[in-house]
């Protein structure tokens, strides 16, 4: 199939689209914070920062590379037998037991709820059979997503010699793994129940992000916490299909950082509309169908979070086909439409038929001179006789 690779580029204030945001600086929003980004979920566009790349220990923030990796290497059904080794580890815990087995999908539930060390040592000891051997991946998982100046010695973020990020570095990761269903519906939970072996009523685990209670539209992620590292928080809220990722790093006062650095992010952009459901796209032909075109129409909204007053800076790309076979129905999915900033595919919507379009029937008395004919050949060429 032929596809069509239209080209709308909607660069109108270049310089003012460039810096995304007003001038503000570090102190401006008075933050407790040593590091600190505020990052556009959709496109990775930097919103606010405060030392953003400043190299610091991360505590229990880890726990999201850790559910990540977990996620992309592991079946969320797979049963778990919890290894020696996660028993009694030290600090936040679910308490798992000795010889206890549980779904890897109730595991991911302990670590990014209750924290748990425990749990982040069973995840790696079923992924990779080692605590270093998982270490390594997480590495490795870092540097696909563009993590660089990212460093993992556990999977639980007990303090660790060379074990460091970034608040840009982390928003990167965060942002990578909101992408997963399974992960985005794990950090909203505020709370969540499993079976306990060996008790007689359910693990009921609480999750330790009091933003999902504090904070309108909050869906996430993350706490932490050593003596050595301060309060570390990820967080992650959504306004009318606007979603921002928050980081602190050693930020005595986290809760209200994140609250000053969201409201900052939602009262900076809003929602610009560059396809709306039911535009026109364009029509095509359709092939051997009763009507010899269809229009092609938006199936949805593409919608993107733009800085108040300024011009989406992003390419529109409209794949769709030259030409289709019949029967089209009604609201087929036809092609789709891609909005593209920085080389990477931010938010797509399907291209749908606006109408429907039947199958041309071939005429009866064709179909049977037809096989007349072919009965015809077989006969002679069962006897010997080839027409040349």
């Amino acid at each position: 199939m032929i596809f069509v690779k239209r080209y709308l580029c909607m660069v109108l204030c270049m310089a003012l689209v460039l810096t995304g945001m007003p001038e503000v600086s570090a102190e401006g929003l008075g933050l407790s914070a040593k590091s600190a980004v505020v990052m556009d979920a959709m496109t990775g566009r930097v919103i606010y920062e405060k030392n953003a790349h400043a190299v610091l220990p991360m505590a229990s923030t880890t726990k999201i590379m850790t559910a990540l990796c977990a996620i992309e290497q592991g079946n969320p059904d797979d049963m778990v037998k919890v290894h020696p080794s996660a028993v009694g580890v030290e600090g936040s815990s679910m308490y798992l037991g000795h010889g206890e087995t549980l779904t890897l999908r109730d595991l991911l539930y302990g670590l990014m709820l209750a924290s748990g060390n425990d749990a982040a040592v069973a995840i790696a000891m079923h992924i990779s059979g080692g605590i270093l051997e998982f270490a390594d991946l997480m590495n490795r998982t870092a540097q696909k997503i563009g993590a660089t100046q990212t460093s993992f010695r556990n999977p639980n973020g007990l303090d660790a010699e060379g074990h460091h990020t970034t608040a840009y570095d982390l928003a990167r990761i965060t942002r990578y793994a909101m992408k997963y269903e399974l992960f985005r519906t794990i950090v909203s939970s505020r709370t969540a129940k499993m079976p306990w072996a060996g008790h007689d009523y359910p693990r009921v685990l609480n999750n330790h992000n009091k933003l999902l209670k504090m904070y309108d539209g909050a869906d996430g992620v993350k706490t932490g916490y050593t003596k050595k590292d301060g309060r570390c928080l990820v967080s992650s809220a959504t306004r009318n299909g606007f979603q921002v990722i928050a980081v602190t790093l050693n930020a005595p006062n986290d809760w209200d950082d994140h609250a000053k650095m969201l409201d900052f992010a939602f009262d900076q952009y809003t929602a610009k509309p560059l396809v709306k459901a039911g535009d026109y796209l364009r029509t095509v032909m359709v092939k051997r169908g009763m009507g010899s075109s269809v229009q092609v129409h938006a199936g949805g909204d593409l919608t993107i979070p733009v800085p108040k007053g300024e011009a989406p800076d992003v390419q529109v790309l409209y794949h769709i086909p030259d030409v289709v076979d019949a029967p089209v129905g009604f609201e087929a999915v036809l092609g789709r439409v891609e909005a593209v900033y920085d080389n990477e595919v931010i938010a797509s919507v399907d291209a749908v038929a606006a109408g429907a379009v039947a199958e041309r029937e071939i005429p009866r008395l064709w179909m049977s001179l037809r096989m007349i004919l072919r009965d015809w050949l077989t006969m002679y060429a069962n006897q010997g006789r080839i027409f040349k």
